[in-house]
């Protein structure tokens, strides 16, 4: 049956067809619907783990148990299960393991634009990338066959246009796939030196395999349109290639992009005079290409940042086109209406329970390392608090050396803040830094009860699993008190004075200090907001002060303070700020 599916929905369906039986994940812009979509199918267990680590090595136990298994994450989610999935290289599987990971080329949702291909030359493990829906369905069921034939995990790599953007595809059936036998092998599987030396020869052996394999199989595909030009492409940058040049090239397009088809490349060139390497971020297949003779063109003329685009990719080819194909380079798509709009900032959510917490912090003119989550928009003007972000967890162990660095010069004016979810993946060994080491640092728990930036997805914390049933909960004031903090409190961020208080007497107190900022996201569906708040236009003095929380809700009209009362949720954070009472 043919049905228009969401990428993601496709890498998900594919999942299914393929007798996939446990997925466990990590939520990450933009690989979070892989998982969301896969657990509308009853005959896959699927569950949010506390992090990419734990996500892959759950993966992996149920794949030596002889379950087909996957696990999803971003680009920089790889970095986390880099430790597992290098070694999983080594060990291969019992049934098949799938790896899916989503780059964010534009960084639309990310903190860094590495390119996750890397990860599959360093690690040895094939990387599969499919360049639409239909292809991302069926390189999902590629993947487990590759994975088992080759015994070996396997990683699926998503971009964020194929992860989101939509596409037809046909669904076929699922294969039922018998739970697999797991047999005793202490010398595959126990990764003790001794093992490991025995094991690297064959991940060796392995890889030439592979690049066998992938010159036949059809994974990679010559597409001939004559011999003046031509293009090596793969993902997403192939549908803009054809969408400039439709037939009037040849392409080479490839569908494993670890390991690359040495003898299809050289073939591919020795057939046309002019060729292009045309993908995103860095020059991994042109590199390969001019490594084994090919005389190609790749970032001489294309960046090697952001994200390409069809007008992109005509302009910075135009110079080495045959006659022939100029008029192509002419045409440009025109521009939509919508890209003649302002820009919209990002800002926190009317009524977020982040803001109130936040201005505290602004009015104590604190040091603040912040982490990974929508909190993050605390950096954003007006409230432009927040000094540092690096990776998911980072704020707890960064304030750890801040403070042994500067002692109380930095004790007493530096906070460090991180989400509950994202204290969860990684927070707690920062938490434990501190206690262990004992460094006087005041740390800040921004609990909203969620994983917001991602779409609400359940955590640890929030005492419900991925299906929204109940599940075991972590209580984070216990677990501070089992690791060693004596001093925890909990404030309501819609309290600016108790949150003020609170942080300046923790930054007071010679000892390490836990504050939970408790108060959920005010997007939940369970959270019911309060009627509208109403500005008083004749008590309103023009001051302004309420612009100073950065609300979506207030603006000035007429030199008016202006409540807009589709967005705002009663929240009161704004009433606190106001010192003439015109707002009620």
């Amino acid at each position: 049956m043919k049905q228009l599916m969401l990428g993601n929905a496709a890498v998900a369906r594919g999942l299914f067809e393929g007798g996939c039986g446990i997925i466990s994940s990590y939520p990450g812009t933009p690989s979070t619907e892989i998982t969301e979509e896969a657990a509308k199918y009853k005959e896959i267990y699927c569950e949010w783990a506390p992090n990419e680590k734990v996500a892959f090595e759950s993966a992996f136990g149920a794949s030596l148990a002889g379950k087909r298994a996957f696990c999803a994450m971003k680009h920089v989610g790889l970095n986390v299960a880099a430790d597992p999935l290098f070694t999983a290289a080594y060990t291969g599987v019992n049934a098949g393991l799938v790896v899916g990971v989503a780059d964010d080329a534009g960084m639309h949702s990310s903190q860094n634009e590495q390119d996750s291909r890397h990860h599959a030359i360093a690690s040895k493990i094939p990387m599969i990338e499919p360049s639409d829906s239909e292809e991302a369905r069926k390189f999902a069921k590629w993947a487990f066959e590759i994975s088992e034939q080759f015994d070996t995990p396997v990683l699926f790599k998503m971009c964020t246009r194929v992860a989101h953007s939509q596409g037809i595809v046909e669904t076929e059936d699922r294969t039922e796939v018998p739970l697999k036998k797991y047999e005793r092998n202490i010398q595959k599987y126990v990764m003790a030196p001794a093992n490991a030396i025995r094991r690297h020869p064959e991940v060796e052996q392995r890889l030439a395999d592979l690049a066998k394999w992938s010159e036949t199989s059809g994974i990679n595909r010559t597409e001939m349109g004559g011999t003046e030009f031509g293009i090596i492409t793969s993902s997403t940058s192939y549908q803009y290639v054809k969408e400039i040049f439709g037939d009037s090239v040849s392409i080479l397009k490839l569908g494993m992009v670890n390991p690359l088809p040495a003898n299809m490349i050289k073939e591919f060139c020795s057939k046309v005079k002019t060729v292009v390497v045309v993908e995103e971020l860095d020059p991994i297949i042109e590199n390969f290409c001019k490594a084994n003779g090919c005389n190609v063109h790749g970032k001489d003329l294309l960046p090697v940042c952001g994200e390409y685009s069809q007008n992109l990719i005509r302009k910075c080819l135009a110079p080495v086109l045959p006659a022939s194909l100029k008029s192509k380079a002419e045409f440009t798509i025109p521009n939509s209406a919508l890209d003649n709009l302002p820009n919209r900032p990002p800002i926190m959510c009317a009524g977020c329970p982040h803001r109130g917490l936040f201005y505290a912090l602004k009015k104590l003119n604190v040091n603040v390392l912040g982490d990974i989550g929508c909190y993050t928009l605390g950096s954003v003007a007006p409230l432009s608090t927040i000094d540092m972000v690096l990776c998911m967890g980072a704020s707890f162990s960064s304030i750890h050396g801040w403070n042994k660095a500067l002692g109380t010069e930095g004790e007493k004016k530096t906070v460090a803040v991180i989400g509950d979810s994202t204290f969860m993946h990684s927070g707690m060994t920062g938490l434990a830094t501190i206690a262990y080491n004992q460094s006087n640092s005041t740390v800040i728990v921004l609990d909203n009860s969620i994983t917001g930036m991602t779409g609400h997805q359940q955590n640890p914390t929030t005492g419900k699993n991925l299906y929204g049933d109940p599940a075991g909960r972590v209580d984070l004031e216990a677990l501070a008190h089992a690791m060693g903090i004596e001093r925890v409190r909990v404030v309501d961020p819609y309290n600016i004075d108790e949150c003020f208080q609170a942080v300046k007497e923790e930054l007071a107190v010679e000892a390490p200090s836990l504050i939970i900022s408790r108060r959920p996201c005010a997007l939940l569906k369970e959270v019911k907001p309060k009627p509208a708040l109403m500005v008083n236009a004749d008590k309103c003095r023009s001051c302004k002060m309420c612009m100073k929380i950065g609300c979506p809700a207030i603006a000035m009209k007429n030199n008016k303070a202006q409540i807009d009362p589709t967005l705002c949720v009663g929240c009161g954070v704004c009433t606190q700020m106001c010192n003439f009472g015109a707002i009620n």
